[in-house]
Formats: C-alpha cells, structure tokens, sequence
C-alpha cells in the first residue's frame, strides 16, 4: 500500500521555484499569473505502518522552512492548481534518490518493486486566470506531455477530489516473445518492416539482410542453434542499430560523385577516409603526440610524461528536440561516458557546452509538434546544468548561435575533457584488449524502455510519429558513483577493457567489444531491468542510461562484484567474449539471436551519392551612406549572436576542482568573453590545457568551403590569442547536416551533399596547412523536420574545438585592456569580406530582406595565418602583450569595444592606421569579419620590440587605450565614426539575454 507526502515552504520563505513561474508565464506566455507557491509530491510505494511513515516524512522535509504531512497539506487561497508527474517508465530522478533515503531510515535495501515516485504542486493565483490559461501554462511551460501528466484543479474541485496514492509503475504482465521476422515478402512489405520497426533501413539494406540469413553457410549455423531460417526480431533490430546513420555513418563513409561549378568530376571514396583520417594521417607524419584518434570513444593526446589528454565532444539533437531537458541532460552525462569508456578509463577534468536555437523572441507560427525556441533554450540548458553540477565537473567553453532554421531541430553540443595516466599496471593505458573467455559485465543504471531506437530515431527526420521512448533522462548521481567505483578499479587492475552504452544500448557496446576477441556469447535474461515487461529485442538495445560495459579478467570478476556491492552500484555478469566469429544473444535458455561479426560490421551495403556544386546567388543589402556608427554597433553588440550569454552562463559552475587559469569570463567585472579558456590539469603545476572553439553556420549559406576554413581558423587563433600555440594543438569536427542525400523528400540533395563535400577538402586543407589533427569528431545528417507538414532545414554547421598544451599558464594573455596609455595595435589584414557578417545580417533585417546579406564571404590564407600564429607566440613568450583578443561576430568595432569593456577603459582608434587592402570604406574597416586578426595592446616601453618582432608582418599601431571609459574611432576622412560611452555598451551588450 503506498502512501503520500506533501512537502511546501512555511508562510514566509520565499519561493524561488515559484517565482521562476510568473516571470516565465508573464514574459513568455502573456498570462496573468499572480503569484505561485510550490510544493513537492512523493508518492512511497512501500507498505509501512504508520510510525515508518513519520519517520520517512520527517527526513524529506526541512523543519526549519519547510511543513509536510501524510496525505493532503493544507493549501492557502488560490485560483488553480496543476499538479505535474512522471509517466510510468520515465527515469525520476529524484525519486531515485529518494529511494536512497527510504532505505537508509528503514536500514535495509528496498524491494524491485518498491520505489518513491515525485510529482510538482503549483498553486497559483490570478483573478483573470481562467483554466484554459492554466492548461496552457502546463503545456507550455510546466511538463511535456510526451513524458509527464499533467492535472488542472480549481480550489472547489481540489477540495472534493480524494488523496492520490497511486503510482506511476509499469506493472505489465507481459510474456517475453521473440517474433520471427519474414524477409521473403515483396519490396513493399520489406519497407513496411522498416517502417513499422523505425529501423530506418532502406531497400538495399533490407535486401542485405535477407540474402545474408538465406546463405546455405548462415541456414547450416542457424540450424545448429536452434534458430529458424528466418531472422528474430532480436536480430533485425540489432542489425539496424548497427546499420544506423547514427553509429555507421554511412553518408561519411559513402562514394560520392562530386562536379564542381566548373563542370570537373571526381569520385570520393568515403569523406571521412579521404579528408578527416586523411589530413590527420599527413599531419602525424611530423608529429609524434598524437596517442589514439578515431578508434575509441574520445580522441587521446599526449600531455606530459605523466598523463594522457582525452576530448569528445557529441551531439544531442533530436531527444533535445522532443525533450529538451531529458536530452541535454543525458548528453552531458552520455559525453561523459565517452572519456569513461577510452582506453582504460579517464578521470573526469571538464565540460563544455554549446547551443544552436531559434530566437528566444521569436513570434512567428510554430509547425504543431513543436515547441518554442525559448522553451527549449531553458529546458536545454538546465539539463546541462544539472547534468554538470550534480556530476561535479566545471563548465569551461559554453556558446549559443540563433537562427530560425534551427527552430525545427535544436543543436546541442556537449563534450568533455578526461586525464588518464600514460601507464596502468605497467601497460599504456589506451590500449585495448580482450581475450576469449573474459567475463561481460555491465555495471550502472538498470534497463528500461528509455532510449529504444535512440540511435535509428536519430538516424531520419524528426516527424510527428516520432517515438516517445528515444527520450532519455540522464541520472548524473547514479553515474557519478559509477564513475567513482569505476576509477577505483581501474586503478585495481580488475578489468581489461571498457566502454560504454550509448547508441544502441548493449547491441552496440558489445558488439564493438567482440571485435576485439572475435565474437561473443550474451544472456539477457539476468540482465537487471527497472520493471517488468521488457522484450528481449528491447533489453538489448535500450540506451537506459548511466551503464557501462566490461570485459572483466575471470580470475578477478568476483573481486571485481565485491567491490562493486560495496559502493553500491549494479553490476552483473552476461556472458563471456569468444573467438567464434559470431555475435550470439540468449534469453530464458535459448539462442534468440547469431549474427556473424563479419556482417554485422562490415555487410552494410555502401551508399551511393551524387553531388554537384552551383555557387548561391545571394544579394546583398543596401549599404547606408557614411555617418556616426555608434548607434550599429550598439545594435550589433545587441544582437543574438553577438551579445552577452553571461546570464544563463552562471547557473552553471565553472569552478569546482579549482583548476581554472583564464575563465570563461575575464576583465575587471568578470563579464568579458574570452577568446579561450585555460585550466591546469592537475594541482602544483605550471603546465595546463586550453580549449576554444570556432562555428557560424550564417557563412554556410556564401559557401562551405570558406565557412569550415573560418570556424578552424576562429578556433585556432583563439587558442593563439590567449597564448597557446601552433605544433601542440589538436581539433575536433563536428558535423551537423540537414538530409544530403538527393531523394523525393530532399529534392536540392546535390546541392547539399557538394556543400558537405565543400567543407571536407576545407578541413583536410586548413588542418594540414596548420599542422593541427583532428583527433576525434561525430556527423550528425538528418537535421530536418517535418512536424507540422512543414520541412525545416538547419543551415549546414560545423563546430570546430581546439584544444591545446600550456607548458607555462603563467604567460596567458586576456582580451581586455589593462592600462591607460598602452598602445594598441592591429594585427592582420582586413578586407572588403562582409558576406553575412553580423553588420550584413544587421541591414538586411532593417532593410526587410533577412535572408539578403550576401557579398565575399571571409577567407583563410593558411600560409600567411600560419607565420602571422607563430609570430604571435614569440611575442607571448616574450612578454610584450599586455592584452590580445582576436575579432569576431562584428569584426573590428566589436573587438574593440568589448578589449575596452573588459578593462573598464576608453580607447582612441585611427581607421586610417589599420592593416587593410586598399580602397576599403569605414564600414568595411569597421565590420568586415575577416580572418586571422588581433587586437592587442603592448606597454609603450615595448612597443619598438613588438614592431620589430612584427616586421614584414600586417601589423601597425593603430591608437591607445585611454583613463576616459569611451571608444572613439576616427574614420579615414578623420571624422569620428565612433564615440560610445563604454557603459553603454556594457548595457547594450548585457541587456538582451539578461534574465532570460
């Protein structure tokens, strides 16, 4: 029998939850709430006598500021309650934990079918309120109804209406099943299997996999197993996780034929092979830091004699799409996983975040199935928030692009630094290896059906059918104590290899760890679930999260099982790894599933593309007459892109663990962005780690081949800019695509695949020229939507991450000022490339045509760029720098202001002095975003070094920083272009997302 607790806040204490809801409602939503108290909800499903129940009551609620009471708590006057809870089967975490403190009064674990489940009270007051308003404010604000309940209560009828105690618990009865599948049907029936299944198989895969289990070698094996001679759906499912665009990237993996604008053909043979592996093969021919790329779960680099550097960053698109806090939680703590799962297993060091959305103001019709841009911006970011504070690990690098395109599928990037030493147990600790006969062992969170299909869902469009169950909810305190016992027997010795379950759940962990030993032989039916009812196809394949998979020595898997009992955390035994050559799952003591490895990796037939590239027409605006440019650049440093994003910033903690050198914020408020960051990576020394990054996926829309060349060059130079350098720095790619492949449903696909093509020979170019490898990276191709009946096509965007060794993070340089009278100049060469540029954007939206702001698109010379860095670095060593930023979004006039804002000070500029090609206007000067440029500011005791060291280099003394807080520029004619009083680019700056 369960029962209920109701816990709210004393008259008195301020709410602040509560509060959060009438600003949301009244700014967001226009409604007119008053006020709003809340309370929490726990359901215990445990029978207790009623001296237990008090027990239990009183350690969930704080006496001091909080009341409680078994069963209904009193409520004050108000105009609605909506009451808001978990559907059966979605991951509640604080239920979870709540199960922890049960169990810890009544000192005895708990039963599998005892458990806490939590709902939120909200009452709320306003006398114009009507149901409607409140049924829209749940809606909307409050819950998803993909994943929780929501119930609306006037005061008359939550007076009548009986305390609830029932649960949200799946209590199915049903009978495992594993169904054959037959594959002997016509095309339509084999794609009706597909469809039906959201296996996002094609026609040829499915004709694969037919030929494939009617081979006499297959039917003789099949036969020798007890299987029928046709696949179970354990096995089609399998296959198609495996076969996913998610997990094989079979669009980077491809042959394409590219024609370009001028009519020459070529044949590419996989883009990721050619280009990605390619260009970090030639690079490697010079270096000798790189330690494992492209084979494992992060990229590894070394760092010192000592320790080993892991990166990854991943995407989380379509769960962040359905479920915004769910997705973005399970991706910081699924990035987490991946350094987890690298060789031998990485500590933890540090996170980074990154967002593209659609305007949080944005007022436009919304396709049905959609939720709004600003509802996905707050769910997203208190996922990755939550996911990183309650895991204990500092935010370092965090950004947010907008643009209405992406209103049909968010992007949300999440990644994660790891530090792993360079031996463990005398051996190098990157490497895998498994033999046969070692134990498989999965340890963490238990099997639901969260996260079926995550990896075939995220592998097609996002359209109106779109299964609920790929939606996941990351439990960051389960993981941690996962994370924590994992260290411990790492540094044991007690396993041999490791990685974790992502993608495709076991399906997928196990069946890359057998590759290793040849084969493997899987039981399902001990495998821990968190309820009844599961298939075996499902437990299989879930992506429930928090569970990581092992290959255990079998002389240490019982010591391996006591140390995992004694810090409490889930591990069982599944089976052992083989040299069979097959994949083998069993359920209830039969064989349910035998998949020879050779096809299960490598019988995916090869996609076939076409491309070919027309450059865009896109016209230009208008460009005003010379004036006073003050005025732009309050609206520039206003805008979405280029404004502030320190607000929600904050809610995120980057401190912990006291390793931060340069913060995500500098300057004498803390409010300045900085073009990178810095941190050490372990205490006591002066060695440390810096991480940048670079994306604008507006100059995707002029060309792609320049756009990929400006997010690596941004990503580089910012690491320059703080003192980092060229030799020791290493990339990471990130893809985000819409559907490129040319069908009915993407009828300009030659167009899109040649702009992927475009971005590839960018990559291999840039990242050769600048000797820096990418280390590690993910695509992510069907970035569309079609909810609504209306298709929505994200702009094709890479978001380039850098990271570098530090050997002296004492000699770090930041962006803002530092002292009246130093001298600041400008490094590099500004052109007339103001091809969607933050001032084009700017015009054109005044102007009434937001998509025209064509013109030159910003381009890379390598070569130049690369002497200019490498000067740069001599003048950080040398200490001639007092500050370096380097421009961005709004070119120089942005640079300057926000280099004056960091330091509180004024600055007085001559445009006439700045290194430019010739004939340029003030405006081309002022807000051209041309690449491989700096803004720096030297003592004037120095200045004669720094000019020298620059000889034959763009670079030239263009004005000096100044006691006075205001920028002034001086145009060519020598008029003052700018005069901004620095607080009130502060505040232009500050206001936009303020509070938001």
């Amino acid at each position: 029998m369960s029962f209920r607790i109701e816990i709210g806040l004393k008259r008195g204490v301020r709410d602040p939850r509560g509060d959060g809801v009438v600003s949301k409602a009244r700014s967001f939503l226009r409604l007119p709430v008053g006020s709003c108290r809340t309370r929490d909800v726990y359901k215990v499903d445990l029978d207790l006598p009623a001296r237990d129940q008090r027990k239990v009551q009183k350690a969930f609620a704080d006496p001091v500021i909080a009341r409680s009471a078994l069963g209904r708590l009193p409520a004050a006057s108000f105009a609605w309650m909506i009451e808001v809870g978990f559907k059966p089967g979605v991951t509640d975490n604080v239920g979870r934990t709540a199960q922890v403190v049960v169990a810890d009064v009544l000192d005895r674990e708990l039963g599998v079918h005892e458990g806490v489940y939590t709902s939120v009270q909200y009452f709320l007051t306003g006398h114009e309120l009507t149901r409607e308003d409140a049924s829209r404010l749940g809606r909307d604000l409050l819950a998803n109804e993909l994943i929780q309940t929501i119930r609306v209560f006037s005061p008359e009828e939550w007076a009548v209406e009986p305390v609830d105690n029932t649960v949200p618990v799946i209590r199915e009865k049903t009978e495992p099943v594993v169904k054959t599948m037959d594959l002997s049907g016509s095309d339509e029936a084999l794609m009706k299997i597909s469809r039906d299944g959201i296996l996002s198989l094609s026609l040829e895969e499915m004709h694969a996999i037919r030929d494939y289990f009617r081979s006499p070698e297959v039917q003789k094996a099949r036969s020798e197993s007890g299987l029928g001679s046709q696949p179970t759906d354990v096995e089609l499912e399998c296959l198609a996780q495996t076969w996913s665009e998610h997990c094989k990237h079979k669009i980077f993996s491809g042959i394409i034929r590219y024609v370009d604008e001028n009519g020459r053909e070529e044949t590419i043979d996989s883009l990721f092979k050619t280009f990605i592996r390619g260009s970090t093969e030639e690079i490697t021919k010079k270096i000798d830091w790189l330690v494992s790329v492209f084979s494992d779960n992060a990229g590894v680099i070394k760092f010192n004699e000592h320790y080993n550097i892991s990166y990854k960053v991943e995407t989380h698109n379509s769960p962040s799409a359905l479920d915004p806090y769910g997705g973005a939680i399970t991706g910081i703590v699924g990035v987490n996983r991946d350094p987890m799962g690298t060789g031998m297993g990485c500590e933890l060091v540090c996170n980074s975040w990154g967002y593209c959305l659609g305007s949080p103001f944005y007022d436009g019709h919304l396709p049905e199935g959609l939720m709004h841009p600003r509802r996905i911006r707050d769910g997203v970011h208190h996922g990755v928030i939550d996911g990183g504070n309650q895991s204990g690990i500092p935010w370092v690098r965090g950004f947010e692009r907008f643009d209405d395109r992406f209103i049909g599928k968010p992007l949300v990037y999440c990644g994660t630094v790891g530090r792993i030493p360079r031996l463990l147990q005398d051996r190098p600790s990157e490497r895998k290896e498994i033999m046969p006969g070692d134990a498989i062992v999965m340890c963490g969170g238990r099997i639901g059906k969260d996260g079926i299909h995550g990896a075939t869902f995220s592998s097609e469009e996002l359209r109106q059918e779109s299964p609920a169950q790929a939606v996941q909810i990351g439990d960051p305190i389960t993981q941690r104590k996962m994370y924590e016992f994992l260290m411990e027997a790492r540094d044991l010795g007690l396993f041999r290899a490791i990685t974790d379950n992502g993608a495709g759940g076991l399906s997928s962990s196990l069946g890359e760890m057998s590759r290793l030993s040849g084969g493997a032989d899987l039981d399902l039916t001990h495998a821990p679930l968190k309820y009844d009812g599961l298939q075996p196809w499902e437990i299989l394949l879930s992506e429930a999260q928090e569970r990581m998979s092992l290959a255990v020595f079998p002389e240490k898997l019982d010591e391996f099982m006591a140390l995992a009992k004694r810090r409490d955390v889930e591990a069982v035994a599944l089976g052992q790894f083989t040299d069979s050559g097959a994949f083998v799952v069993r359920y209830a003591g039969k064989i349910v599933a035998r998949i020879d490895m050779e096809f299960l990796h490598e019988g995916c037939p090869r996609l076939h593309m076409e491309a070919r590239w027309t450059p865009p027409q896109i016209a230009a605006p208008k460009r005003p007459r010379r004036g006073d440019r003050t005025r732009v650049l309050e609206k520039i440093l206003g805008s979405l892109n280029a404004c502030s994003k320190e607000y929600k910033s904050r809610i995120y903690d980057g401190e912990v663990k006291g390793l931060s050198v340069v913060k995500p914020f500098v300057g004498v408020f803390s409010d300045a962005p900085s073009d990178a960051t810095i941190m050490r990576v372990e205490h006591g020394t002066h060695e440390g780690i810096v991480l940048a990054e670079g994306i604008n996926p507006f100059f995707s829309d002029l060309d792609t081949y320049h756009m990929m060349a400006s997010v690596i060059d941004e990503a580089v130079r910012r690491i320059i800019s703080v003192g980092g350098k060229l030799g020791q720095m290493a990339g990471l790619d990130n893809f985000c695509w819409p559907d490129p492949v040319l069908s009915e449903k993407t009828p300009d696909g030659l167009y899109k695949m040649a702009q992927l093509v475009r971005a590839n020979k960018a990559l291999y170019d840039l990242t050769v020229a600048y000797g820096v490898p990418a280390i590690s990276g993910k695509d992510s191709m069907k970035n569309d939507s079609v909810r609504g009946g209306r298709k929505i096509s994200i702009p094709p965007t890479v978001l380039f991450s850098t990271i570098a060794k530090m050997d002296d993070v004492r000699k770090a340089v930041t962006m803002d000022f530092k002292k009246p009278g130093d001298v600041v100049y400008v490094i590099g060469l500004t052109r007339d490339e103001m091809g969607a540029s933050e001032y084009y954007r700017l015009l054109a939206a005044g102007q009434g045509n937001a998509a025209d702001y064509g013109g030159a698109a910003p381009q890379v010379d390598a070569e130049k760029a690369k002497a200019l860095y490498e000067t740069m670095s001599k003048a950080t060593d040398a200490g001639l720098l007092r500050s370096s930023h380097t421009p961005t979004l709004g070119g120089l006039a942005a640079a300057f202001a926000l280099a004056a804002m960091g330091g509180n000070l004024g600055a007085e500029i001559r445009l006439a002095d700045v290194p430019a090609d010739a004939g340029l206007s003030d405006d081309e000067l002022l807000f051209s975003e041309s690449n491989s440029r700096f803004v720096v500011t030297c003592a004037p005791e120095k200045a004669g070094e720094l000019e020298a060291l620059f000889q034959g280099r763009p670079c030239a003394r263009v004005g000096s920083v100044a006691q006075e807080p205001r920028l002034k520029v001086h145009g060519l004619q020598g008029t003052t272009v700018l005069n901004g009083d620095i607080a009130d680019l502060r505040k232009a700056f500050k206001k936009t997302l303020y509070g938001i």
